[in-house]
């Protein structure tokens, strides 16, 4: 296929989540100034920090719903417009209650973005194309928060919390029109799209989609075992995953007083995890090997995590801290192969839904219980150790899960290598 397409859709969906994807970092840099404000313990702080993924969970089926049966792209284009409000209007609250509820809409609005850039992808790529459209797409996990920690920390030596709240909050804004204007929801929309490239893409996708099996729907996926498994899988390392990316640039914090300091030191750790993302998901085709590849850098992480709280150096903290960044995050790619080889085709649809709905409350369960455990023993080691022993059951879920590919047919394997 033609290049077209990889230029004008993977690009411009690449900066609208990382534009979202701010909106989970940002919050990790500001939270000491914004507990000081306040005054609100570390408990408080994780509420905060956690109550967005409640109210993502709300719209991630609905949202899912609308891109396959209205239109992606302007479901897409309403809701950054939602999320763009809801994050600058998180700049002009007055009290703890109504951040929660600037957080919580923020959840809601970027809640069904996700499953409508899949819907979108679909649309454009190919089977043997998506896997990497949606590993291009979700590097911008770790660029975002490359870029975002050092920004927050330049913005914080000219502007309070709420201005910086307000500043990022405005970028969704204005790139929802860059969006609208250049993405359509499938290539027979596109007029930038070569003739002969657009009628060979339409002609392979109908065929795909001709071959197709039909969806079962939601209530078949709660109804499998299987799923469940990767919803609790997902659950448990999200709880990792957060707990460690919204606190991580408060143990920074205790390197260095200054705010730029802290922003590019903890830009280090997600460097080291946007290549360790990238490496562990090519060695992973290149094995065609899932969960090994998901259970070890959990269990890395782990690791390092709990060596963490034995090392007094603040260098020595920050090389098991980038460690700890290329575990929680390398697990991405290969992660989200894993359904596709396990689940009925007829499923695995409602399946992916149902995992990152329910999967992402982890999002709230890690910075919360590592707040209450910073508050219960003034110090961070708990915390981590919590965090740790979520990552480890993730592994082990991971695993089990794994012995389920072992026994897949041949079809199955067939789309795990495409995956």
């Amino acid at each position: 296929m033609g290049s077209s397409k990889w230029l004008k859709i993977i690009p411009v969906a690449f900066i609208m989540y990382m534009l979202a994807y701010v909106d989970r970092i940002n919050v990790g840099i500001l939270m000491p100034y914004i507990q000081k404000d306040l005054n609100i313990n570390a408990s408080a702080a994780g509420d905060i920090a956690g109550i967005f993924f409640v109210g993502y969970m709300i719209f991630q089926i609905p949202g899912g719903i609308l891109a396959a049966k209205w239109s992606a792209r302007k479901t897409i284009f309403i809701l950054m417009i939602l999320w763009g409000l809801s994050a600058t209007a998180a700049g002009f609250v007055q009290t703890e209650g109504q951040l929660k509820v600037a957080r919580f809409a923020l959840g809601v609005a970027e809640g069904g973005v996700w499953p409508a850039v899949l819907v979108l992808l679909a649309n454009w790529f190919t089977i043997k194309e998506r896997a990497r459209a949606n590993a291009f797409w979700m590097a911008c996990l770790p660029v975002s928060a490359m870029l975002m920690a050092p920004l927050s920390g330049f913005f914080l030596n000219y502007f309070g919390w709420k201005e910086v709240l307000i500043i990022q909050g405005i970028p969704p804004l204005i790139w929802a029109f860059v969006w609208y204007a250049v993405v359509k929801d499938k290539p027979s929309d596109a007029k930038w799209l070569p003739q002969q490239e657009r009628e060979e893409l339409l002609k392979e996708l109908a065929s795909e989609q001709g071959k197709g099996i039909k969806s079962e729907g939601y209530m078949a996926a709660f109804k499998n075992k299987t799923v469940w498994g990767l919803v609790v899988m997902y659950f448990l390392w999200m709880t990792g995953f957060y707990g460690y990316t919204l606190w991580v640039p408060s143990v920074v914090g205790t390197f260095s007083k200054d705010p730029l300091t802290i922003g590019w030191l903890t830009a280090i750790p997600f460097t080291c995890a946007l290549v360790g993302m990238t490496l562990n998901s090519y060695w992973s085709d290149k094995r065609l090997n899932r969960t090994q590849h998901v259970a070890i850098p959990l269990l890395i992480g782990a690791a390092s995590m709990i060596a963490g709280q034995f090392v007094s150096s603040p260098t020595l903290q920050m090389v098991l801290l980038s460690i700890t960044a290329i575990g929680v995050y390398a697990p991405y790619g290969p992660l989200w192969a894993i359904p596709t080889a396990i689940i009925p085709a007829g499923v695995v649809g409602a399946a992916l839904g149902l995992q990152n709905a329910i999967g992402n409350l982890g999002g709230y369960n890690g910075p919360k219980f590592f707040g209450m455990l910073k508050d219960s023993t003034g110090n961070y080691h708990a915390g981590f150790y919590f965090l740790a022993t979520a990552l480890v059951l993730a592994a082990i879920m991971t695993l089990i899960l794994g012995k389920s590919i072992s026994k897949s047919t041949n079809k199955n394997t067939d789309v795990d290598k495409a995956s």
